[in-house]
Parts: structure tokens; C-alpha cells; sequence
């Protein structure tokens, strides 16, 4: 589905909307939730993707996660495979933090390899031969570990306060 509630042809990427008898009807007490999450009379996952021709769905992204930077939306997930491709990464994570001329900037969180002397305009100039210009993350944060739940998921809303 687009924004506007428009349910969208096979090939077209939107979020992924769905409705069934066994799917609940509301949240208990949260009224802003419901109007969210049930809007245009479909639940909304918050999970961008699209149906290809065989009617298989395909998922791309949280739309949570999606990184809006300079009118153009980023898939943090495209930009964290490639990231985790560059040799002497360990395992990244990208999010978008406030940017006073983009709106938002892709960042990449990245943990290096116990061996890797790895630089941030090592890890640029990787990007920028795998990924279009505007993909390409604007700063390149060096961490120990990324901040995990406790089922190992990474907290990226603690990535995009952090400094």
C-alpha cells in the first residue's frame, strides 16, 4: 500500500498491509495505535516490501528504519549488506541521524574485526563502488558492540540518539 491507502500493482514497493478473521481488531486502550495501525481498514506490519509476479512477497525493510536523506528514501537494510561486505567489518548497523542539510544522514555503525585496522574512508570508497551516490553513508561511527535486547535483535532507536 502507498501512503495515501492506495493498494499497489505487483512490482511496486509500499508497506506491507494485510487483513484476515484471525488477525485482531484493536489494541486495548490506545485509540492513536488503532488509527494507525488499522488505517484504510487493512493492518499496517510497518514492514516495507513488494509482491513480485509469482505472488511471492518480498520484504525490504522496516519502514521505521528507512532513511529519508535529501528527498530520496535509503533502505538501512541494502546499505548494512553492503557495509557487512567491506573486509575488516564485523557486523554493522545504519540509521539515520538529524542533518541540517539532508533531513536525515546515513550512518553506518560499524564493529571492526579483532585484526582490521579498517578506516571510515576505507569503508566510504567500498560503498561508493557498490551503491548509488545518495546511498552511500555520510558518516561511518566506530563502535565495541552494538547494543542488543535480550533476544539479540539490535536497538537501532538507541544507535540514532547516540552523539
Amino acid at each position: 500500500m502507498d501512503v495515501e491507502g492506495q493498494l499497489l500493482d505487483r512490482g511496486q514497493q509500499g508497506e506491507i498491509v494485510y487483513r484476515t478473521p484471525q488477525l485482531m481488531t484493536e489494541y486495548w486502550n490506545n485509540s492513536q495505535a488503532n488509527s494507525s495501525s488499522f488505517a484504510h481498514g487493512w493492518f499496517h506490519s510497518g514492514d516495507i516490501g513488494h509482491i513480485d509476479d509469482d505472488g511471492v512477497v518480498w520484504f525490504s525493510d522496516r519502514l521505521k528504519d528507512i532513511v529519508k536523506s535529501g528527498g530520496e528514501n535509503v533502505s538501512s537494510l541494502e546499505v548494512e549488506q553492503v557495509v557487512a561486505r567491506c573486509p575488516g567489518v564485523l557486523e554493522c548497523a545504519v540509521v539515520g541521524r538529524p542533518h541540517q542539510r539532508w533531513g536525515e544522514a546515513v550512518t553506518a555503525i560499524v564493529v571492526v574485526g579483532p585484526d582490521s585496522s579498517i578506516t571510515e574512508s576505507e569503508i566510504l570508497e567500498f560503498c561508493r563502488t557498490h551503491l548509488a551516490g545518495y546511498k552511500v553513508p555520510k558518516e561511518v561511527a566506530f563502535v565495541d558492540a552494538l547494543p542488543r535486547t535480550a533476544t539479540g535483535k539490535i536497538e537501532k532507536h538507541k544507535l540514532r540518539r547516540r552523539g
